[in-house]
């Protein structure tokens, strides 16, 4: 068996692992094994294909880290749209209650349930908010635009 052929069946496997893990880094790691087998099939020597495999593979991971697609970090799940559907509704507040120090609470009935809500910054008027945040069963409201 040649050697590009290995690294070529590597790559197929770890392209088949990829599909287990749900990420895209291994495939990644298998496009540098697909680059050790190209040096392969144009007679490299041993310790060039595992060079370039391994640079291939590092550079493509780092790519796709810093992309759109890559590791995202923790994102608060109170902000994300994508974990709570609250996220950007909009709510109707009849009345502000003043905290002191310009920070403003109301509590309002929305899905059958009621909630606080905190004004996130601005006066407290009556009119309609965007949620912006939750915080158990709190609301953390900006003024609506719409």
């Amino acid at each position: 068996m040649n050697a590009w052929m290995i690294w070529a069946a590597l790559a197929g496997i770890v392209v088949i692992l990829e599909l287990f893990s749900g990420t895209f880094y291994l495939l990644m790691i298998s496009i540098g094994m697909v680059a050790g087998a190209l040096v392969a099939a144009i007679g490299g020597a041993s310790a060039l294909q595992l060079v370039i495999a391994g640079a291939v593979g590092c550079l493509a991971t780092v790519l796709l880290h810093r992309s759109k697609y890559g590791w995202k970090g923790n994102a608060h799940a109170g902000r994300d749209p994508n974990v709570n559907m609250d996220i950007g509704q909009l709510i109707e507040v009849g009345q502000w209650n003043a905290d002191g120090h310009g920070r403003f609470s109301a509590r309002v009935s929305y899905r059958g349930a009621m909630w606080d809500v905190e004004l996130h910054h601005g006066v407290g008027e009556p009119g309609r908010y965007l949620i912006q945040e939750v915080q158990g069963s709190k609301f953390i409201v900006k003024p609506s635009t719409v």
